[in-house]
């Protein structure tokens, strides 16, 4: 299993989804992290010039949801409810965590006790 988390300093989970530096990538098996790595986040429409624009050129997200299309799960501790959407509709679990760190968060959804609180998602 993949976790992707959302970071800019590999640290630490970034508070929004769209304007992480990059995402902290987990190899999860049999309750363990076999392995982590970095992806630069030049893929969000946040990250690119122009900022967000919703609809006006089809769906927004389509460039993030392909560079994380290989995650099963991911992480933030906010994101708006458009993306929380479409990840779970590219069967991606999005989850908007308490949880600080990076590795805090891993041991959590390892543990079985990850809770995803979708009302804390950011509106715009």
């Amino acid at each position: 299993m993949k976790i992707g988390i959302a970071s800019d300093d590999r640290i630490n989970i970034a508070q929004h989804f769209g304007r992480t530096l990059g995402f902290v990538i987990a190899d999860i098996e049999d309750g363990k992290v076999l392995s982590e790595g970095y992806r630069e986040n030049n893929f969000s429409m946040h990250m690119q010039q122009g900022g967000h624009q919703h609809g006006e050129h089809g769906n927004s997200h389509s460039a993030i949801l392909t560079a994380l299309a290989d995650c099963d799960v991911v992480l933030a501790r906010g994101m708006g409810r458009r993306i929380y959407d479409d990840l779970r509709g590219a069967n991606i679990q999005s989850v908007i965590t308490d949880q600080v760190t990076v590795d805090g968060a891993l041991q959590a959804y390892i543990d079985g006790t990850l809770k995803d609180n979708p009302d804390q998602g950011c509106e715009h």
